[in-house]
């Protein structure tokens, strides 16, 4: 089961949030968003308050199965897709297998020239070490600046109670080391993507993830910058990253529709 904020009316959007993330990461857009979309918002499956995937390993093509059989569960086929890093490579999945129809990217993973291969040093541990003390830490703007900013090209504008919740949301993650070993031992593939619109924003400020190799980007799709965002940019730029998602899901030959 997805946990998951459902609001808004309009064609429908999904929006899904990064390797370690959770749902908090939509909270500055979402009421601009469900202004003009029905918004579904979930936990990726094994993150936030989400349980892992059964039976299959959470590599980005089996969550974005996960992710349609869901909005199929809510009613809804094909919905407009949007997602950050690996929520973005999943939405390039969806669209991909024929779920979405349109895919918006914020530094979306995946698009790397080979795959990663391990990481070697492991941040997290030191995170959970220190998990008692995360929120004196993140309550003031320095140390929101510390913690954030291998993720924000802002960090001393996310709000502490925000930062401690996505903080937390990264270390107590269930799912976290499964799916970033799954990630980092593959790449995305755009060979025989559909005809959909397709847009790949990429925050100008972005420290984690490099833009995409030229052939990792599918036919036809538009590339932007985010001036002055970096990778995770809901809070960099609320209303760029607003108008971004809703111009990338505005095409009028969307085919998205309500489940019988």
């Amino acid at each position: 089961m997805l946990k998951h904020l459902r609001n808004g009316e309009g064609e429908p959007l999904l929006l899904l949030h990064g390797l370690g993330g959770t749902r908090v990461m939509w909270s500055p857009i979402i009421e601009a968003l469900a202004a003009e979309r029905e918004i579904l918002a979930p936990d990726l499956p094994g993150f936030g308050d989400s349980d892992p995937l059964e039976d299959v390993s959470p590599s980005p093509a089996n969550m974005a199965v996960a992710l349609a059989e869901f909005c199929e569960s809510e009613g809804i086929l094909r919905p407009h897709v949007a997602g950050n890093s690996l929520g973005g490579w999943v939405a390039l999945e969806m669209g991909k297998a024929g779920y979405a129809a349109s895919v918006t990217t914020l530094s979306a993973a995946g698009m790397w020239g080979k795959p990663l291969g391990p990481k070697k040093t492991n941040v997290r541990r030191a995170a959970k070490a220190l998990r008692p003390f995360l929120g004196l830490i993140l309550r003031t703007p320095s140390g929101r600046r510390a913690a954030l900013a291998s993720n924000f090209g802002h960090p001393e504008k996310v709000p502490a109670d925000e930062a401690r919740r996505m903080v937390l949301g990264w270390v107590d993650s269930q799912g976290y080391e499964e799916a970033n070993r799954e990630m980092r031992a593959q790449i995305f593939d755009p060979a025989g993507y559909p005809d959909i619109p397709v847009t790949l924003a990429w925050g100008e400020l972005d420290r984690l993830v490099a833009p995409p190799r030229p052939h990792r980007i599918p036919e036809g799709a538009r590339y932007i910058v985010l001036p002055g965002c970096g990778h995770t940019p809901t809070w960099d730029d609320p209303e760029l990253v607003t108008k971004t998602l809703l111009e990338g899901s505005s095409i009028e030959a969307s085919q998205s529709t309500a489940a019988g």
